[in-house]
């Protein structure tokens, strides 16, 4: 897969030239709490990573995209994890790096691809998402794209102190039976 394009933005594969911008994401303190992270990675093991990103989806049951416009800037990522093949589901999330970048529309186009891509390509019967209560902004991009709130995770995250609950969201692909 080269890349899925759409009007704004495209996703593309990640590329060895991306060591600096997930060092520099994967290292960012203020995202961990969405992606889960307690400590840094180093250069070496982002390397490494990059070097298995070739590696299809079926074997590492995640793939992860970078959001790119058509300048070939770089904007976020979107990710698709815990690929379920036997259950025909998987987990989406998505981050724009730059403050200055959200709130453009790049997640919602990036998301839209994303999701026909999952139901298309990897005919997926279903799509979930975990997003924080205090997480307003992405609650509202996957509400908009048809995410159902099916559950709170209570207590789920621990950060800065206090516990946080967490939601999660579930979007099911009703027309491919399998």
């Amino acid at each position: 897969m080269r890349s899925i394009k759409g009007k704004h933005i495209y996703l593309r594969a990640l590329e060895p030239e991306d060591l600096e911008y997930v060092y520099d994401i994967e290292n960012d303190e203020t995202i961990w709490e969405i992606s889960n992270t307690k400590t840094p990675y180093s250069k070496f093991l982002i390397k490494q990573y990059l070097d298995q990103a070739h590696k299809d989806i079926f074997e590492v049951k995640q793939l992860r995209l970078v959001i790119s416009n058509y300048n070939h800037k770089a904007l976020g990522f979107i990710d698709i994890f815990d690929f379920d093949f036997s259950n025909y589901r998987a987990g989406i999330g998505i981050l724009i790096k730059n403050k200055i970048d959200r709130q453009l529309g790049y997640g919602d186009e990036a998301l839209n691809l994303l999701i026909s891509y999952c139901f298309t390509h990897l005919n997926l019967h279903q799509l979930y998402c975990n997003i924080s209560e205090d997480n307003t902004a992405s609650q509202h991009l996957f509400e908009k794209h048809g995410f159902k709130r099916v559950g709170l995770k209570k207590d789920w995250i621990f950060t800065n102190g206090i516990y946080k609950n967490e939601y999660l969201y579930q979007l099911i692909h009703t027309t491919n039976v399998h």
